[in-house]
């Protein structure tokens, strides 16, 4: 099995051994990547889960209230029907 411990020690060895003008390389383009990474995200039109979650809930809840005044109406629609059958 890998050690990530090793892994990252590796990395470190690497990383101090690079020329500087690589390093500073690396840094501007991974800068600059997080740049255009957040700046088209914050482009889209996202919701956070927290915002979705409530909704999603509030949607439940809207369909149970929504069956509900369905079955409502359709027993005024029955009682109504049972009346205008009696006259």
């Amino acid at each position: 099995m890998i050690n990530p411990a090793k892994i990252e020690e590796i990395a470190k060895q690497i990383s101090n051994n690079m020329p500087q003008g690589v390093k500073n390389l690396a840094d501007t383009f991974e800068a600059k990547t997080k740049q255009v990474i957040q700046n088209k995200l914050s482009e889209m039109d996202f919701v956070s889960r927290e915002e979705f979650d409530i909704q999603s809930k509030v949607l439940i809840r809207t369909r149970e209230k929504l069956t509900e005044l369905e079955a409502k109406v359709a027993a005024l629609e029955a009682k109504l029907e049972q009346t205008d059958d009696t006259e």
